[in-house]
């Protein structure tokens, strides 16, 4: 891809505090268009990295180009054509949700007479428009979220930074943030999304950067990225019964690697799935058991993002690895809306 249609460009980026180096040679580009996810484990770079890319943090070398700015020459222009939403709401939670547009749109200098119309649009697609008036204080974490995304697209940036969109945010909360997020990405907005949530990436991302110990791990889309782990395949199967014997007679199936039970089912991991499956329906015959639900398992994102930051792949990973979250409920006081 031509460089001119890049619309986040990062040179070999190295940031240092003092004798600690949070950064090391990050370079990767960004399309018009894309939603770029960025992943990594907590402490691997990617809140240094991402302040670099929008000013508000100058690199200790390397270079970055926003939109044709240059971020060390140009700050100023490059900053018109981002939006940022950071992790912790930056809403004024004294002032209603009006008030805050109104303030964002000084902020970026938008004229006068755009004002009042792009706030109310914004309010009634993030579902806050009959609230405006309430003070922000009083929204449950999602609804200020919600209004964080639209203070940052009140100047209609061309490139909106997402900053763990949906941490601690209930389910229906976290959906609605992702539907967003699609809508703008279908309008045309460039979405540049940090997040620990590995199916979030999975299901937005059009290509995805992993960071690990301050350098990059890999680049490139979801699917790509998946098919470098073949060796990580698993058949998962349901059985009308069977008993607490059942794993140990699964596992003594030819070509089994390893067995974990997930709710109800079974996931056998085997090089070799399509040559397993009629075992499985063998020993259910045996053990007059019905074969209930049989699906064949790919490698997934997490897996990729496990093996790339060094930590363990397959069924002893752990049940609350990368890509789960607490869900956040609303406080007293709160609006009961999400």
């Amino acid at each position: 891809m031509p460089p001119d249609e890049f619309v986040i460009d990062a040179r070999e980026l190295v940031r240092d505090f003092g004798k600690a180096r949070a950064v090391d040679g990050v370079s990767f580009a960004v399309a018009a268009g894309e939603v770029f996810g960025f992943l990594g484990p907590n402490g691997a770079g990617k809140t240094t990295t991402v302040r670099m890319l929008t000013t508000l943090l100058e690199p200790t070398s390397g270079r970055v180009v926003i939109g044709g700015f240059d971020v060390d020459h140009q700050p100023y222009q490059a900053r018109r054509l981002i939006g940022l939403v950071p992790e912790e709401a930056n809403i004024y939670t004294e002032l209603s949700a009006w008030d805050n547009l109104m303030f964002s749109a000084r902020l970026y200098r938008v004229p006068g007479d755009l004002r009042d119309g792009r706030a109310t649009e914004l309010l009634r697609t993030f579902g806050l428009h009959e609230k405006r008036h309430i003070k922000a204080q009083l929204y449950s974490k999602g609804m200020r979220r919600r209004l964080s995304i639209a203070m940052a697209l009140i100047h209609e940036p061309a490139i909106l930074f997402l900053d763990e969109p949906t941490s601690g945010l209930d389910v229906q909360s976290a959906l609605a943030i992702k539907q967003i997020v699609r809508e703008l990405n279908a309008r045309g907005t460039t979405v540049f999304l940090t997040t620990h949530q590995i199916e979030e990436a999975n299901q937005l991302c059009d290509r995805v950067a992993i960071i690990n110990a301050d350098r990059l791990a890999a680049v490139d889309s979801p699917e790509r990225l998946k098919q470098t782990m073949t060796s990580v395949q698993a058949v998962e199967v349901a059985f009308s019964g069977g008993g607490p014997r059942m794993e140990s007679v699964l596992r003594r199936l030819p070509g089994v690697t390893d067995v974990a039970k997930h709710g109800d089912k079974w996931r056998l991991y085997t090089p070799d799935p399509p040559a397993l499956m009629p075992l499985l329906f063998d020993l259910a015959g045996q053990w007059e058991l019905q074969v209930v639900s049989l699906n064949t398992l790919g490698p997934s994102l997490e897996d990729v993002f496990l093996r790339l930051t060094g930590q363990k792949v397959g069924p002893s990973a752990g049940g609350n690895g990368p890509g789960t979250t607490g869900a956040g409920k609303p406080g007293r006081g709160e609006l009961r809306d999400v």
